[in-house]
């Protein structure tokens, strides 16, 4: 039996932050369910039938690219997926990565040094001796309905049990001209709300980086402006690591993700300056936790993506994080060629890049227009292509061992050096499958560095 926490704070004989007391059950068979309030293109979302302020997550095996929906599914993908959640955001908990992850910043002989000196202090001070808040509370068993938190359930489910935040959407102006706004003015009135951005930490820049797409439509004086906007010191090149973490922000409840300016984002999240700066913090310590879990897979972390609530006078980590949350890759030598190989969806946006690049012209083409009638793009984009293009087979099949490989090292089921040596061998078989279609060039113009 596990009780249902409300709100308090103190510490557990394992040193893991609990921001909670017990008092309601909550174990929950998967099974008896209600129909969810709430079903996107990668995660259904239950309310919790004991305690309105719990909802409980199912993420399924489907997948989702360039903001269509659910494009295809990866099988055993919805249970990985969970289970990584639920690892990472146990361990977050704990003051022992944080640690780590203070004692992986304080080494970095080639981090700039006032940034190593502010990233140091406050929030990660705090981490290394109470934990990180997360709206995460623990995994349903399976079989039982029992809800574990900190270690696995006996079957690991794709149900996990978090505390529910309000889900506040920016309200739609429309000017007298036509043109339309969104207006977020409400917000900071507000309290226990998602805020509505998505903050994006990136340790380098890849080839498919949105923030690099975009730099490489500026002009020269626009280029300068941008760097200074991102906060780096050179012009930006493909699989470049920066000197320090960046953060840029995009919208997070509009049609279709809008990149802002610092200043934007902190507009439009409707916190206070010392939040939003905290909560910026919190994005980027929160990618070097990431960052030490997936190290010993000699997978190179690239960027992620996070999300927060505003809970009082603090910040809490929220929402769906994974291996489709962030980008990390491998370098694999292939004939006279050395390609960066994902380990994440963005492999799967490549494949559409290389053997659907029709329906990717469609979908920009969509957004465009979509931007000047504000309406969905894809709306737009089903009068062209009412139905997506499928995934080859044997393409899902290597995403689904490259994924399973990455859990069963997480679960403790394989040692460090073994599951890399498997990583390694699966990005062989990708390359190879762009060479036995004829693609290899197609698929080297995105991902090969030499």
């Amino acid at each position: 039996m596990f009780i249902s926490p409300k709100l308090a704070l103190f510490l557990n004989d394992k040193g893991l932050r609990i921001a909670f007391v017990y008092d309601i059950e909550i174990d929950t068979k998967p099974s008896q369910l209600n129909e969810p309030f709430y079903e996107g293109s990668v995660q259904r979302l239950y309310d919790h039938p004991n305690d309105p302020s719990f909802m409980i997550t199912q993420t399924t095996d489907r997948g989702s690219v360039f903001d269509v929906g659910a494009l295809f599914e990866i099988p055993g993908h919805d249970v990985n997926r969970a289970v990584f959640r639920h690892l990472l955001y146990s361990r977050m908990g704990d003051v022992a990565i944080w640690q780590g992850v203070h004692q992986s910043i304080e080494s970095d002989t080639e981090l700039d040094a006032h940034y190593k000196s502010e990233i140091l202090t406050g929030a990660l001070e705090e981490f290394r001796s109470m934990g990180a808040l997360t709206h995460h509370v623990g995994m349903l068993d399976a079989e039982t309905g029992e809800m574990v938190a900190g270690g696995l359930p006996e079957n690991p489910s794709a149900y996990n049990v978090v505390r529910k935040f309000k889900i506040l959407k920016p309200t739609k102006l429309e000017l007298p001209d036509g043109a339309s706004l969104f207006d977020y003015s409400g917000y900071p009135k507000q309290n226990g709300y998602v805020v509505p951005l998505e903050y994006i930490v990136r340790f380098g820049i890849t080839s498919a980086s949105s923030v690099y797409q975009k730099y490489l439509g500026l002009d020269a004086a626009a280029k300068a402006k941008f760097e200074a906007e991102l906060g780096v010191s050179k012009p930006l090149e493909a699989w470049q690591y920066l000197e320090k973490p960046i953060a840029d922000y995009t919208t997070k409840f509009e049609p279709a993700d809008r990149m802002l300016t610092r200043q934007e984002a902190f507009a439009t999240s409707g916190l206070s300056g010392h939040l939003f700066r905290r909560g910026t913090k919190m994005a980027v310590l929160g990618a070097w936790a990431v960052r030490s879990m997936i190290a010993p897979l000699q997978l190179k972390m690239w960027d992620i993506k996070w999300e927060f609530a505003h809970d009082g006078d603090d910040l809490v980590y929220v929402d769906t994080i994974d291996t489709d949350s962030f980008r990390a890759t491998l370098e694999i030598e292939h004939g006279d060629r050395t390609f960066v190989n994902h380990y994440n969806k963005q492999a799967m946006r490549d494949y559409y890049r290389v053997f659907h690049g029709d329906w990717i012209k469609a979908i920009a083409k969509a957004k465009q227009q979509a931007d000047i009638e504000g309406v969905a793009f894809t709306e737009l984009l089903a009068k062209e292509y009412p139905e997506h293009p499928e995934a080859a087979a044997d393409f899902i099949e290597i995403q689904r061992q490259k994924m399973t490989a990455i859990c069963d090292h997480l679960l403790g089921r394989s040692e460090a050096d073994a599951a890399a040596k498997q990583l390694q061998e699966l990005g062989v078989a990708e390359i190879s499958f762009y060479e036995a279609a004829g693609k290899l060039d197609a698929f080297a113009e995105l991902n090969a560095i030499s």
